[in-house]
């Protein structure tokens, strides 16, 4: 029985590092696995200025020639199988029960039954065994619901800010209502409430309307999303239906949010389809935040946009072009680790 004293840290809670799990020859990376681990390396650098790195992958040494020169000393390793490469959905998720740093190890089934998952759903549970995290981290394996850590977004007071899209999708928890999840979600996470977010999606996207593609919080008052503003776009309808939910959205305190838009990114296709290109898809570390770039003029459009949202963090472009072609970014392939959660020396 889960305490009723349940917190869930918003990503700007200080950090002990981030999960990366590396791309391999037996991913769907194997075409451009040059191209996508330069770009695994350089958001891998720009993480260890500011914290340590958990790194899940086939090959240790393999990962450390790619690496070249950095501070092992704030890596940690650990070697297992693996289908794919996004922490963000198959990594666990941190809160604190009563105080107490406890880890949620949900089921992932490959965002809906869509890729294999066997591999990715086992992650959680072998990390806890080869002694990943820190003496009194509680691991709790929360079997009945199928989650993945890109479809939610906390506050860190009590707001669960998801899409409708993707929770209720069929082949995740097809016997749950909405209603009902949203009695276990708070039951879990200690919510006070949650802001479903109704409309919104971008073309390519996998994983039905994550809300890490779309909406983040970057304060308890602040939300930064995606705007479209070019009618003939195909998502002009969607995302201003979701802007204008947004508007009626209020704080816990009764007061409109502070919205900050973001630049709908220029159309990006690959073999003929279009590619969900998103500044939405930011990842919030200590000192810094870190913004997909896709090699447009938007680019610092965006990180002027994030700059007012986060004014005390180094806002830091990474080219993210090699991760789109699989259909994520920067944010789909990380997952963070609060204070006292990770079993390695923080600095």
């Amino acid at each position: 029985m889960l305490s009723e004293n349940i917190t869930f840290p918003a990503e700007w809670y200080p950090q002990s590092g981030v999960q990366l799990t590396w791309p391999h020859k037996q991913t769907d990376w194997a075409p451009i696995l040059n191209e996508v681990t330069s770009c695994f390396v350089r958001i891998a650098k720009e993480i260890l200025k500011q914290e340590c790195l958990l790194i899940v992958c086939t090959d240790e040494k393999e990962v450390q020639r790619q690496l070249g020169k950095v501070d092992y000393s704030r890596v940690l390793f650990r070697e297992m199988e693996t289908n794919d490469t996004w922490a963000r959905d198959h990594g666990g998720i941190s809160v604190f029960e009563d105080g107490v740093p406890t880890l949620y190890d949900f089921v992932f089934n490959g965002w809906g039954l869509k890729f294999p998952a066997n591999h990715d759903n086992l992650i959680n549970r072998k990390l806890v065994e080869n002694d990943t995290f820190a003496e009194g981290v509680v691991p709790l394996s929360l079997i009945p619901i199928v989650l993945e850590g890109g479809s939610i977004e906390s506050d860190g007071q009590g707001t669960l800010l998801t899409t409708v899209e993707c929770l209720s999708s069929p082949n995740r928890n097809e016997y749950l209502s909405k209603e009902q999840l949203e009695v276990h979600l708070k039951e879990i996470f200690g919510l006070k409430r949650i802001l479903w977010l109704e409309s919104g999606y971008l073309a390519g996207d996998d994983t039905d309307s994550h809300i890490d593609t779309l909406a983040r919080f970057c304060d308890a008052d602040t939300i930064a999303y995606v705007q479209c503003t070019e009618e003939e776009d195909e998502h002009f309808a969607e995302l201003s239906l979701m802007e204008e939910q947004l508007k009626s959205f209020r704080t816990a305190t009764g007061q409109p949010y502070r919205l900050i838009p973001l630049p709908m990114a220029d159309k990006v296709e690959w073999n003929g389809e279009r590619l969900p290109a998103t500044y939405a898809n930011f990842l919030i570390i200590n000192g810094a935040v870190l913004v997909p770039f896709y090699d447009s003029p938007k680019d610092e459009v965006a990180k002027a946009a994030l700059q007012q949202a986060f004014p005390d963090r180094e806002i830091i472009g990474i080219n993210c072009l090699p991760l789109i072609k699989q259909h994520g970014s920067l944010h789909c392939i990380t997952m963070q680790y609060p204070e006292g959660f990770l079993n390695i020396k923080e600095k």
